[in-house]
Formats: structure tokens, C-alpha cells, sequence
């Protein structure tokens, strides 16, 4: 068994915890009510953890998470996460959600059409609820049909997802990330405008 250590640090919307292990980051723990909430949720989701600084590799993932929260654009696509135990369909949902940038949504549907099966929406959904690593894969980034918030597993539900669109700039609802493709490309919703990937 790879060992497990963990961090809290501080950000704008609070007090976050890190997990790594040998492989890359093992999840991200966003706020809870305070600092010993985020904690103890780190040390249940991650049984056996130490808490230690951060691993060299680690610092640069976390500087990057709070520099994102603070407002700044940021690409985390070169932190590595430890994926080992994943199903599949998650990994490849997760690696799709990590093509969008801050600012760009998507939807449950356009990533279950870039799988190949729309028919797989529910099963995006499913995955993004249990990503341990909310903002390194955005799943906040990813809506339901219509630009409707959808749902979102960390505290503050909803809310903190339209917080963290906020803070990037992106507008649930309005424009979407596919518009910067030919018409053949996009994934079929035509009576919603959206917005373009940079």
C-alpha cells in the first residue's frame, strides 16, 4: 500500500486539504464549516493519512488550486493524479472534463457525446459526483441540459458550484464551451449560444 499523506491550506472560498500518495494527488477535499471539518472529512475519505507538508511535487498543485480560487486563470492539466482505482468510463469522463478551461462549461450530454454514447449523460453525472479531485477535474464546469446548474456533491451544493463559475467568469446559462467548432463537431443543442474555448 502506497503511503498517504495529506495537507490543509487556505483559499478564497476556505479552508481546502490535499491528499497524495507516490502516484500523484489522491483527491481534494473542499471546505467544510472550518478548518477541523475539512480535516476530519480528509482523514474519513482517506483512511490512514499523515498529515505532513506537502510532497515537492504537491506545492505546485496547491499553489495552482489557490491561485484558481483566487481568480486567476490557471491550467491544472500537468497535475498528476493517482487514477489506479478507477473505473474506466470515470477515468475518461474525468479526462474530458479536464479539457475545460476556466471561464468555458459544458454539459452532462456534450461529454457523454464525446465518449461516443449520448445515452451516457447519467453515467457522467454519476462519475462527476464522486470525483475526489473537484477543481483539478472541474467537474463545477459541468452543467446539466439548458445551462441548469445540475447538481454538485461538496458543501454548499449548488451554491459553491455557481460560486466557483463566478470566480471564473463563466455564466450558467448563457454561452458554452463548443461554440470555437464546426457545426459537424458540436454536440447536438442547438437553442442554447455558447461561448468560446480558448
Amino acid at each position: 500500500m502506497t503511503e498517504l499523506g495529506f495537507a490543509l491550506f487556505e483559499t478564497a472560498i476556505g479552508c481546502c486539504g490535499i491528499a497524495w500518495t507516490s502516484r500523484g494527488v489522491a483527491g481534494v477535499q473542499l471546505p467544510e464549516a472550518n478548518e477541523r471539518l475539512t480535516r476530519n472529512r480528509i482523514l474519513r475519505r482517506f483512511a490512514g493519512a499523515r498529515e505532513a507538508a506537502p510532497a515537492a511535487e504537491v506545492q505546485p498543485a496547491i499553489e495552482d488550486i489557490v491561485a484558481l480560487i483566487g481568480g486567476e486563470r490557471r491550467d491544472l492539466r500537468h497535475v498528476r493524479i493517482d487514477s489506479d482505482r478507477m473505473p474506466d468510463l470515470h477515468r475518461r469522463v474525468y479526462d474530458i472534463a479536464r479539457t475545460i478551461p476556466p471561464g468555458a462549461t459544458s454539459t452532462y450530454g456534450e461529454i457523454a457525446e464525446r465518449l461516443g454514447d449520448p445515452a451516457l449523460a447519467r453515467d457522467v453525472g454519476t462519475a462527476l459526483s464522486q470525483n475526489p479531485w473537484p477543481i483539478i477535474v472541474p467537474c463545477h464546469r459541468v452543467l446539466a441540459t439548458g445551462g441548469k446548474a445540475g447538481g454538485f456533491s461538496a458543501r454548499g451544493g449548488v451554491e459553491t458550484k455557481l460560486r466557483l463559475l463566478s470566480i471564473e467568469g463563466a455564466q450558467p446559462g448563457g454561452p458554452m464551451l463548443f461554440d470555437h467548432l464546426p457545426m459537424a463537431r458540436r454536440p447536438a443543442n442547438p437553442r442554447r449560444r455558447r461561448v468560446r474555448a480558448e
